[in-house]
């Protein structure tokens, strides 16, 4: 944990990248209400964070050891981003999602993708209706707020294309006419480290589309046992009312969190180092591809809520040092080679991150 880590106790928690949240758990819930998403003036970092604060720690009522995962789909949301889970099956992903969904008022989708799932299985389709003579169009699971594509890998590219769209452009054509879908929408795709035979690895360009890649890891001992001795007292994952998990906040707060963020302050010595970081990347000898550009505004957007996260109203290089592995990790490619001898991006990025000079 850097310095400036150790004067914001407050600072959002770890997803396989970020600053551990295990140290201390998240912030306690506030008892003051939200902010107004009428009222004038700048938005309140401060007020705005113990909003997101009441929303993590809601979640955490049914969801033990993932608080850094929790952070990173907030983070996601409030910047417009889409997110991509790796971690093994049992991880409590999808009840993330559903906890999350309940906390913010939120409607929530999951769709297990398939080898023969088609694009209008998740976008939607025009059906012929015959006892009114007429075509209608029947919205897919796409249209929600939050949508988990669970095991996005297992199904073919044309149907993982279906996606991109929604996830860029926020709508779906069908039938040549675009379909907004709802504000606030937000992808929550998962996949499995481990079982690669029959799946179709996500190309570059959708990889790219992605604000996060977040690993999803086991909780620890005393997590474990917390969460057995919950399912012995009666927590059923599937009904989120045996955990009490209440609406804390709203889609206007979330509104307000993202006005919020576009007000974060970003000094331009503090920009210069993040596009240095994006560069090097391209410059290393192990990557075939480094980050794109669209990578180095996803880093700066990601840097922005992590600082607002923290109650703060301007970016410091330490909130882009926190961000950076799991904004950028899924954006490079490994030449062959490096990959045989047991490198990763993770290693690769901390490499980068150390030898790139740190503004003061």
């Amino acid at each position: 944990m850097s310095e400036h880590e150790h004067d914001h106790p407050s600072a959002p928690g770890r997803a396989s990248g970020l600053p551990d949240p295990d140290a201390s758990g998240p912030p306690d819930p506030d008892a003051s209400g939200p902010p107004d998403p009428d009222a004038s003036g700048p938005p309140d970092p401060g007020q705005t964070q113990e909003v997101l604060d009441r929303v993590r720690a809601e979640v955490s009522k049914i969801v033990v050891g993932q608080e850094g995962v929790v952070t990173g789909l907030l983070t996601a949301l409030l910047v417009r981003g889409h997110v991509l889970l790796e971690g093994v099956p049992g991880t409590a992903k999808t009840l993330l999602v559903k906890a999350l969904g309940a906390a913010l008022d939120l409607d929530n989708s999951r769709v297990q993708f398939t080898p023969d799932l088609m694009p209008s299985d998740i976008t939607g389709q025009t059906v012929f209706f015959q006892e009114t003579g007429e075509f209608r169009f029947r919205s897919g699971p796409t249209f929600t707020n939050l949508l988990l594509a669970d095991e996005i890998n297992r199904t073919p590219p044309k149907t993982q294309s279906a996606l991109l769209e929604a996830m860029q452009e926020r709508q779906v054509t069908v039938e040549g006419a675009p379909r907004p879908l709802p504000d606030p929408f937000l992808v929550v795709a998962t996949q499995n480290p481990i079982e690669y035979e029959g799946t179709y690895p996500l190309p570059e360009a959708q990889l790219d589309r992605f604000l996060l890649k977040l690993v999803v890891g086991y909780p620890s001992a005393e997590q474990e046992r917390d969460i057995v001795r919950r399912h012995h007292r009666g927590l059923d994952p599937h009904d989120l009312a045996t955990a009490d998990i209440r609406r804390v906040a709203s889609p206007a707060d979330l509104t307000e969190a993202r006005r919020a963020v576009q007000a974060i302050e970003v000094e331009d010595r503090v920009s210069d180092y993040l596009v240095e970081l994006c560069r090097a990347t391209r410059e290393s000898p192990q990557v075939i591809l480094g980050v794109s550009t669209r990578g180095a505004t996803m880093l700066l957007h990601a840097a922005k809520a992590w600082a607002l996260l923290a109650g703060r109203g301007f970016v410091t290089p330490d909130d882009v040092k926190a961000v950076a592995t799991p904004t950028l990790r899924h954006r490079l490619q490994l030449r062959p080679e490096v990959e045989l001898e047991g490198a990763t991006s993770d290693g690769v990025l901390a490499g980068v991150l150390e030898r790139t000079e740190v503004p003061r």
